[in-house]
């Protein structure tokens, strides 16, 4: 008996990489105006970020339903396997609510797992599933490990503008105005299932620098679990320049560094020119960055 791991799109894992992984990946809908695209599908990271600078409404991505949940599960079940659903956090979507409502329909053949999390924090716990799925786990052992686990992750991202948050109006005009002009530039996390604000600099290299506090106040990297880098935008010249000036966290640690691009859940909301570092904390730390 199999066990079928199935995560959806906000957890930015390509369509190709899936495959190589034995993943499958649900696409969430993006909508920009009336035009409506398969995350991943029929919009590329790359095809999204070029419609996301052209346009002044921000756009937003749908839920993905019970009967969408019903028809994939029911797949994946076909044969008799036992499927593992990991969802991008309950507090960020009600797609997580809409995959349990499904699964209950399945007699215990199909678990779901909330991530707590979204973009790479979210599949960083679908790279450790995989892990433990080739290692010979069952099901159960592997859903209670993910769960045992998922609060180790820590997801740290540097903003490259505020305009993006003023457009969804998680800050006001003003204060925009001010940060840009002050050239301020937030890092965010993921605590408890939401993204957060965590600290501020003036300036791209105190904002690199404060990344990299944020990453060792939180305990460091367990290079011996996934972990990945990403980037919004259109390339990766922003994070190529904190990669060098944080050497000092990966030399002689880790070979070649991961890296993948974040696509719309999160794309929408912090724009163009964000750097994330996402990793399971090395031993047991606070989660709270603020305490």
């Amino acid at each position: 008996m199999a066990v079928k791991i199935i995560t959806d799109s906000a957890s930015d894992i390509p369509q190709e990489r899936a495959k190589e992984l034995g993943v499958r990946v649900m696409p969430l809908t993006t909508v920009f105006g009336s035009e409506e695209y398969l995350d991943g599908v029929t919009l590329t990271n790359r095809e999204f970020y070029e419609k996301l600078i052209e346009t002044d409404e921000l756009p937003h991505t749908s839920q993905l339903t019970p009967f969408q949940y019903r028809e994939a599960f029911s797949k994946a079940a076909a044969d008799g396997d036992d499927v593992i659903y990991i969802s991008l956090s309950s507090r960020l979507s009600g797609s997580c609510g809409s995959a349990f409502a499904a699964a209950a329909d399945f007699d215990g053949k199909v678990s779901v797992v909330d991530s707590e999390n979204v973009s790479v924090g979210q599949q960083l716990l679908v790279l450790y599933a995989v892990r433990l799925r080739d290692s010979g786990l069952d099901a159960a052992s592997i859903v209670k490990e993910l769960e045992a686990r998922r609060s180790d992750i820590r997801v740290l991202a540097l903003l490259d503008t505020l305009e993006y948050l003023k457009k969804g109006g998680r800050i006001s005009p003003t204060v925009a105005f001010a940060g840009e002009l002050l050239s301020i530039k937030p890092v965010v996390a993921v605590e408890d299932g939401q993204v957060v604000l965590v600290g501020k600099a003036r300036g791209s290299k105190n904002g690199g620098n404060l990344l990299t506090r944020f990453v060792e106040k939180s305990g460091g990297i367990d290079f011996d679990m996934p972990y990945s880098l990403a980037y919004t935008g259109l390339d990766d010249t922003l994070l190529q320049k904190y990669i060098r000036d944080s050497e000092a966290l990966y030399k002689g640690r880790a070979g070649s560094l991961p890296i993948c691009t974040v696509g719309s859940t999160i794309g929408t909301h912090v724009g163009p020119g964000a750097i994330a570092v996402a990793f399971f904390a090395s031993g047991a730390v606070a989660r709270d960055l603020n305490s």
